[in-house]
């Protein structure tokens, strides 16, 4: 027979149940005497301190921290077109490059990487946390690696501009360089004294790495090649090679392939002379891989290198799926594999990747794609590509990392001689404009572009507009020849801030005219002087976007005794070190664009590693 037993409560059980239940219900007596009026107060403080921004097809969303007092901003959208870059804005006793990343510690090899930290990454890596989560610092596990997370503090603002005596500048001690005048905390309309040098703060740190990578750069030529081996990795053709040969399938409207002829320069542009070619502006990548085999520093022995060089046309596969509905693991699963191919290599392993190097040919945001986002990939994302020296058109502001290298313009010298006629030529040039502008309207909410076009339309005596709408300047040669007939060539921000136009201008001795100082005076501190005031004039866009700035009268102004010194240094100094050479060029007198590039990788990657 079965018996059932059952165990009686104990009198010290039934005390701690009614003790249980006296505490719930007065906790529910006090909520439930909370007034609906405090409640709502409470709900206003917190939407108070958030800010939602939509602008174009980007949807920005601002969290203000009162504990922390800094803003933090996310963005997302279709495409990074007309948005304003985050910037990072810290006071911390650390240095720029130490604020702007987080220590990653791999339990496998138990040394540091640095990553930068974002608030989708953040908030991933909260989500799959496998430890315990503090307030500040706290330790999260992605795959096999802790983070450690410090805080970043970032900020998404445009600066609204009014000249009607409401401007005032802060007098706040600042470094006595004309960059810093990016960085003075100016007050404005809307813009309080706290914002404003929140603001100043933020880009005083970008400026505060450009001169971090500044002190990599090269004091003199390198003799000989001693201690300065390059390895080249050689990769599987689908890392390279067979992305270039899809050139026919890129874009179903226009067939790449003319532009990777002659090593990637294009075909010859005779009528500007020896040298010229029809490159695409997103030719670096196959023009540094064919420079680079050809270097004389180049070992095929990797325990001989400092330099470890990875021949990855990250750009050539994103453009393949920039017009095509793939998956998202679709877009990503090259660069997946790629980090797959290198990790079994000890020269990969042995210094987490600090003395390795990768050439993108597109800017820094294609390579950080956010979720739920079809653009781009996430290649600068993986917590793998976070050592290495990512050098790009356009870098990221606040990744110490990313180093801004010129756009590929059309002139590919193969011998001094083929630049100083060029520089000679150019000297002779009869400016017949004042001023120039070579473009297309942009729709995106906040550019200038149409005022610019207004402000030049009413001026044609001194003011050329060449329309660049449905591809009317796919013709490098007449673009060239406006910059080689103007004293000054407007620059305002495209798709993203930088432009390949800038280096156009310059390379045709037009003085370049920059409204954002991410355009780039905080985008190339091995190639541009950090006085920008030496090869480029700076009018606020703000100014121009409220129509409180006519540029053409700001122009105007500029003396021409000015107007040639600037000249003059475009010509003689600047010029030669922004053209990339020829891939058989012999050059002796000059070093260009490539080889600036790689004498400064070389200083850094002995330098990180002393």
């Amino acid at each position: 027979m079965a018996v059932s037993l059952s165990k009686k409560k104990s009198k010290k059980s039934y005390k701690k149940e009614e003790e249980r239940g006296l505490i719930k219900s007065c906790l529910f007596n006090f909520l439930s005497r909370i007034p609906v009026t405090l409640l709502f107060i409470i709900i206003i403080f917190i939407w108070s301190s958030s800010t939602t921004i939509i602008s174009g097809s980007i949807f920005h969303v601002c969290v203000t921290s009162r504990k922390l007092n800094n803003l933090y901003c996310l963005s997302a959208g279709a495409q990074p077109s007309g948005f304003d870059i985050p910037l990072i804005s810290n006071s911390s006793e650390f240095s720029a490059v130490q604020r702007s990343t987080n220590l990653v510690l791999n339990n496998s090899q138990k040394a540091p990487v640095f990553s930068p930290v974002s608030l989708l990454t953040a908030a991933e890596n909260t989500k799959n946390s496998a430890s315990e989560e503090k307030t500040e610092g706290a330790v999260q596990l992605t795959r096999n690696t802790a983070v450690i997370n410090p805080i970043r503090d970032s900020i998404d603002i445009q600066l609204p501009v009014v000249n009607d005596g409401s401007t005032k500048e802060l007098m706040i001690s600042s470094q006595s360089s004309s960059l810093y005048q990016f960085s003075k905390p100016v007050l404005r309309k809307g813009i309080g004294k706290e914002k404003a040098e929140e603001i100043a703060n933020a880009r005083k740190n970008v400026e505060e790495q450009l001169a971090t990578l500044r002190t990599y750069i090269a004091k003199e030529k390198p003799l000989n090649c001693e201690g300065r081996g390059i390895y080249v990795y050689d990769l599987p053709s689908k890392f390279n090679k067979d992305l270039l040969a899809k050139c026919n399938e890129m874009m179903s409207w226009l067939d790449f392939c003319k532009y990777f002829t002659n090593g990637a320069m294009g075909e010859p542009m005779p009528e500007l002379g020896e040298g010229w070619y029809n490159t695409y502006q997103y030719s670096l990548e196959p023009i540094f891989h064919n420079r680079v085999l050809k270097h004389p520093c180049r070992v095929h022995n990797a325990e001989e290198a400092k330099l470890f060089f990875v021949p990855f046309y990250g750009g050539m596969d994103i453009l393949r799926w920039h017009f095509n509905k793939a998956p998202i693991n679709v877009k990503d699963s090259l660069s997946e594999e790629l980090v797959e191919w290198l990790e079994p290599y000890e020269t990969w392993r042995r210094n987490f990747g600090l003395d390795h190097v990768f050439v993108l040919g597109k800017i820094s945001w294609d390579f950080r794609r956010w979720e739920n986002v079809s653009w781009g990939s996430r290649l600068l994302e993986l917590d793998e590509l976070q050592n290495p020296m990512k050098l790009l058109i356009e870098r990221q502001p606040w990744h110490p990392n990313d180093v801004g290298i010129p756009h590929p313009t059309n002139f590919h010298p193969k011998s001094d001689e083929e630049i100083i006629a060029w520089q000679e030529k150019i000297k002779q040039m009869n400016r017949m404009n004042l001023i120039s502008f070579a473009g297309a309207p942009r729709r995106a909410l906040g550019s200038i572009r149409s005022v610019l076009i207004e402000q030049c339309a009413s001026a044609p005596r001194v003011c050329n507009f060449l329309d660049c709408g449905e591809q009317k300047c796919a013709d490098s040669a007449a673009v060239m020849k406006l910059f080689m007939e103007s004293e000054f060539c407007l620059q305002p921000a495209g798709d993203s801030p930088t432009r390949k136009s800038v280096f156009d201008a310059l390379i045709a001795g037009c003085i370049p005219v920059v409204f954002d100082p991410f355009t780039a005076h905080y985008q190339y501190p091995w190639h541009l002087p950090e006085d920008h005031r030496k090869y480029s004039v700076y009018l606020d866009q703000e100014e121009v976007k409220m129509s409180e700035m006519n540029v053409v009268n700001e122009l105007l102004k500029i003396p021409l005794v000015e107007r040639q010194q600037m000249r003059n240094y475009i010509i003689e100094e600047l010029m030669p070190r922004l053209v990339y050479a020829h891939e058989d060029a012999k050059l002796t007198r000059f070093d260009d664009a490539f080889t600036l590039s790689v004498n400064n990788l070389l200083e850094r990657a002995v330098s990180r590693l002393s």
